[in-house]
């Protein structure tokens, strides 16, 4: 019988036909690697885990979310992300890099390599995979915990989607670069090392999930309204780019919502969470301010909403701090978006 020929392998196991595995566009194809050895005492759950096509199961999988989390984060950089200091360029970041390890997941295993050699270089790109939807959930994580550069996550959905992608790609990668290690350390320490990582990386999800529910449960949502009906909005003005503007009283920058009208707010939900509306009573608070362009409107909770010359005042999350104006002139969750001036 012709050698990587017997019928219990089911076929060629690692061998190609004579001459075949020389050419330069088969070598190093997954088909025609040599078959990962099998070791005493393995099950036959393990050989099938380590099967070709739970293999490439798990890296399209594991490539595929990592990809839709790098079109999550890309959509938000593209709707505003991108004006926010230092953490817009960290999003763009993050975006080039999600979709350059989806792309090397998949494309590694079908580049011919000697050395390094191949299989310790896939099992390497699944792990920084894998590394990477775990590091992009833990900077969520923190930033809906304590900020990051300022600037205070708040609980949206496509935060909480994106992360339950980032968990899941974690668990595909993680167990892809498991599976690929031991066939390039076989040692006792890697075996034991095999057995334990498909459960580790299953507790490890579960424990990330209760985590990203309990975060995303205690995080801010939409912003509350004052406690009292004769709660005041004081408000003032500052110059921005020579133009003067208006703040509320801790010299936050204050906006408006093409899509709103003079008696109407067109931002509730996620939209109000981003840009926290200015509830009360608007009051003069310096000089800048015209009394006359002050007013109210209704929102559809009761509350009451602040007003200057006929449009709904808000806040952006944003704006880290005093003097800056990062939501000016963006399109952002149905609309435009811009600082409201002092005067005409």
């Amino acid at each position: 019988m012709t050698a990587g020929r017997s019928p219990a392998a089911g076929g060629f196991r690692g061998v190609a036909p004579p001459g075949l595995a020389e050419h330069p566009n088969v070598r190093g194809f997954l088909w025609f690697r040599h078959a990962p050895p099998i070791h005493p005492g393995q099950s036959p759950v393990v050989l099938s885990m380590r099967s070709k096509y739970v293999l490439w199961g798990l890296r399209i999988a594991g490539a595929g979310l990592l990809a839709a989390t790098a079109a999550i984060h890309l959509d938000l950089y593209l709707t505003g992300y991108r004006s926010i200091p230092t953490i817009g360029w960290l999003f763009l970041l993050q975006v080039i890099t999600g979709f350059a390890l989806a792309l090397a997941v998949l494309i590694v295993p079908l580049v011919p390599l000697k050395r390094p050699p191949a299989g310790a270089v896939d099992a390497g790109v699944a792990a920084a995979g894998a590394g990477f939807a775990l590091a992009t959930l833990g900077g969520y994580l923190l930033s809906l915990w304590v900020g990051l550069f300022g600037f205070r996550e708040v609980r949206t959905t496509a935060g909480l989607v994106a992360g339950i992608l980032e968990i899941a790609a974690f668990a595909a990668l993680a167990t892809l670069a498991a599976l690929l290690a031991v066939d390039i350390l076989p040692s006792p320490w890697v075996e034991r090392l095999r057995k334990a990582a498909v459960p580790g990386v299953a507790v490890a999800s579960v424990a990330a999930l209760a985590v990203l529910g309990g975060s995303v449960a205690a995080a801010t949502g939409t912003p509350a309204a004052p406690t009292t009906a004769s709660g005041h909005a004081v408000l003032s003005t500052t110059t921005i780019g020579g133009v003067s503007v208006l703040t509320n009283s801790s010299g936050r920058t204050l906006y408006w919502f093409a899509p709103d009208t003079s008696d109407r707010s067109a931002c509730y939900g996620t939209c109000a969470a981003y840009w926290p509306p200015v509830f009360g009573l608007p009051a003069a608070g310096g000089p800048g301010v015209v009394t006359a362009k002050l007013g109210t409107i209704r929102r559809t909770d009761g509350t009451l909403q602040a007003t200057y010359s006929g449009h709904p005042l808000y806040t952006y999350v944003g704006d880290t701090g005093p003097g800056q104006a990062s939501g000016n002139n963006i399109n952002l969750n149905g609309g435009l978006w811009h600082e409201v001036p002092a005067s005409p």
